[in-house]
């Protein structure tokens, strides 16, 4: 059963490293569109269209990027959890040993 219990402490830290990459892609991407006009495009019905488009795209960037921020500190915390649960096995597992000769019978 062990074997099937397994974290990886380093892919952990790389899947939070590409999201906060990618948050701050989103964040790029929001500040080169924030000067972006929309007037002038066509008829006043396309201009409309536009503007809402872009505000729906901005709110959905950020609430994109803000949730991915989170997933990034959630993912840290557990892998800081299982860090510390393996540590705290590892030294009660050599208690157990030592407290019967070294763990050889």
């Amino acid at each position: 059963m062990a074997e099937r219990l397994a974290v990886d402490g380093d892919e952990l830290s790389h899947f939070m490293k590409l999201l906060r990459t990618s948050t701050e892609s989103l964040k790029g991407l929001r500040r080169a569109l924030e000067d972006a006009t929309v007037t002038g495009l066509g008829t006043d019905d396309l201009d409309c269209a536009c503007e809402d488009f872009q505000d729906n795209w901005k709110y959905g960037a950020d609430q994109i990027g803000e949730q991915t921020e989170d997933l990034a500190k959630i993912i840290g915390k557990s892998r800081d959890s299982y860090r510390e649960v393996d540590k705290a096995l590892e030294q009660a597992l050599k208690k157990a040993g030592d407290g019967r000769g070294g763990g050889t019978r």
